[in-house]
């Protein structure tokens, strides 16, 4: 299955960029990590509304989720900003807020993973309570 190595490759990823010494290289390996949560929680929806028919899909954009969002502080290490950051300063002003809502997301992230492999009939709530766990987060910590 591909989608296995993909989650060990963006695993290794974040755990190497989080020691990237240029903030421009660190920021851009975070938006594109951010960007590819936002694909997999709008590809996500989809399935969940029936608005496409892939729901096969499901389990692995879930398990990706979680492997994206198992470390979301290691994305902002400190000095790892630059100017073209959507991340605020209070990222690292209010770090303990910070890596509390990023704990939040995981366990939702988690959550959510655990439901769509087992075809819980509690799917799309887990899915509300991640989106809004990620709402959360930008709505303080992002510009």
């Amino acid at each position: 299955m591909m989608i296995k190595p993909l989650l060990l490759s963006l695993l290794c990823l974040t755990t190497l960029a989080a020691h990237a010494a240029d903030p421009d290289d660190m920021v851009k390996y975070r938006k594109n990590v951010m960007s590819a949560n936002g694909g997999l929680m709008g590809a996500s929806n989809a399935l969940i509304q029936n608005k496409v028919e892939f729901k096969g899909q499901l389990t692995g954009y879930a398990r990706a989720l979680e492997a994206l969002n198992k470390d979301l502080p290691a994305l902002f290490p400190k000095g790892g900003n630059a100017a073209d950051s959507d991340a605020q300063p209070d990222v690292w002003n209010k770090r303990a807020e910070f890596e509390h809502r990023a704990k939040d997301t995981q366990t939702k992230a988690a959550a959510f993973a655990k439901a769509a492999a087992g075809n819980d009939s509690k799917l799309a709530e887990k899915f509300k309570e991640l989106s809004d766990s990620c709402k959360s987060c930008h709505k303080d910590f992002r510009k």
